[in-house]
């Protein structure tokens, strides 16, 4: 027998966890309504709104793995700024460097000895050997598709569906029955998608192989493993053939590590020896300061220096006026040879095993037709029983009411996870206590969800059920 979920358990659940939430919150309740008043929405960035509650808590302090409100209230941190802050709350080592840089001036438009450390440590741990400096990873990405399109003379770059590269206009897609449109929230795009764009589902060769072969497509800008609808991992032998395919066809392949550098000091590249093209990096590298960086391999290096070296460079589109200041140089130096380092991922990743484990057993006591998959020491839990290979059919197992059921209840007790989805990450900070506590409050909110609402013969039967229930098309998850 298979647990599936009482829709009217969820409503009442939350009725409930809303009461408290507000009960606890007064004083982030108050700065809300105030912020109202001259912040659009009331937030410094939309999305902030996306936390589960009536409201955004505010927040006053962070360290190591550990949040606090302004009303006094401390959460085991497990979003971590989804991934900004991967490597704990101002690590002690990048915070006595910036104490000092500070006091040395913050940006002159000049290059530091940070800087160059910072290069030569990228290349060597992601193979490729020049790099430049962003501020963003959504900068980062943007420079290197201007970068590919200048070196290849070609107009479109390849996305996946459901990809998140972050604000970069051609990225921001989906596919409608084949056709590529604008994402649904997506605000003012500047041009139709389908003349920059081309969008293709994960782990399909067939559809890589035919998107690449007009030989239109400047670059694939793709991670490596999919992490914004959930971790999506490549299945056996799918990156032989994305770069097996864009090497036959002269297309550029860009690495995006912002989120996958969970899996080892040198990302996913590094631990499964990609050979990319050009890689991007943003978020952790600097421990939360601004701060990004993009490497290029020696042959584009060559196609592009004569422009980058150019009287107009200025005004080339890549670049901006802070990006590569002394405090990000420096922050990103301290956290490479501090922070992201092989020592603390053999700390990291043995939690992250505790956790997948911890979460795996509640949900197989609870018979719940879920799963929890791990990528290094990303971990994410959905709710459907199949692991989905590409953007469509993790879509399929999105369910907003548990979802935001789930964060919230959690909140209530302690516990923070990323809002856009169930997404933890494990820092250097984090204990196998704090692992163990998440455990006990994820089996708590299963249990309370429990409701045994039919036997059916198979588990196919309880998947098409709940299709049905909740108005999803098509058919397995």
């Amino acid at each position: 027998m298979m647990r599936t979920i009482d829709r009217s358990v969820i409503a009442q659940l939350m009725r409930e966890e809303t009461k408290r939430f507000e009960r606890e919150h007064p004083k982030s309740r108050n700065l809300f309504e105030r912020a109202k008043a001259h912040l659009l929405a009331g937030v410094p960035m939309n999305w902030m709104i996306r936390w589960a509650g009536s409201f955004p808590i505010f927040v006053d302090e962070g360290r190591g793995a550990y949040v606090t409100d302004v009303d006094g209230n401390r959460y085991l941190d497990f979003c971590l700024g989804d991934t900004g802050a991967m490597f704990g709350h101002s690590p002690k080592a990048v915070v006595d460097v910036m104490a000092r840089r500070l006091r040395r001036g913050i940006t002159m438009m000049l290059p530091t000895e940070d800087s160059v450390w910072v290069a030569e440590e990228l290349a060597r741990r992601f193979g490729l050997p020049y790099w430049q400096v962003a501020m963003t990873a959504t900068d980062a990405n943007r420079f290197a598709i201007r970068l590919a399109r200048d070196v290849t003379r070609r107009p479109k770059i390849l996305v996946y569906n459901g990809c998140y590269h972050g604000t970069v206009d051609e990225a921001l897609v989906d596919l409608d029955g084949g056709a590529v449109v604008p994402r649904q929230g997506s605000i003012g795009p500047p041009v139709d998608p389908a003349v920059t764009t081309k969008a293709i589902e994960f782990n399909d060769v067939a559809a890589l192989e035919d998107a690449l072969a007009p030989k239109d497509v400047a670059c694939v800008l793709a991670e490596p493993a999919m992490t914004n609808r959930g971790i999506i991992l490549p299945e056996e032998g799918y990156h032989d053939a994305l770069r097996d395919a864009t090497r036959k066809t002269g297309t550029l392949l860009i690495i995006d590590e912002t989120h996958t550098i969970c899996c080892g000091p040198g990302g996913y590249t590094a631990l499964h020896e990609l050979k990319p093209d050009m890689v991007t990096l943003g978020k952790p590298i600097a421990s939360g300061i601004p701060a990004a960086a993009y490497g290029i391999s020696a042959d584009v290096a060559d196609r592009i220096l004569a422009k980058v070296k150019a009287e107009s460079t200025d005004e080339s589109g890549l670049g901006g006026t802070l990006s590569g200041n002394a405090l990000a140089a420096a922050a990103m130096r301290a956290t490479l040879e501090h922070v992201i380092t092989q020592a603390n991922f053999d700390r990291m990743l043995p939690l992250a095993e505790r956790f997948e484990r911890g979460v795996s057993a509640v949900i197989q006591e609870m018979d719940f037709a879920w799963h929890v998959v791990r990528l290094g020491v990303r971990i994410e839990y959905r709710f459907m029983r199949r692991i989905p290979k590409n953007g469509l059919e993790a879509a399929r197992g999105n369910d907003a009411e548990l979802d935001r059921l789930i964060h919230l209840y959690m909140l209530n007790r302690g516990i923070l996870l990323t809002p856009f989805h169930n997404m933890a990450l494990i820092s250097p900070s984090t204990k196998a206590k704090d692992v163990d506590r998440h455990t006990d409050v994820f089996r708590g909110c299963a249990e309370a969800l429990a409701v045994v609402e039919q036997d059916f013969k198979a588990p196919e039967e309880i998947e098409q059920n709940r299709e049905r229930r909740l108005g999803w098309l098509g058919g397995a998850e």
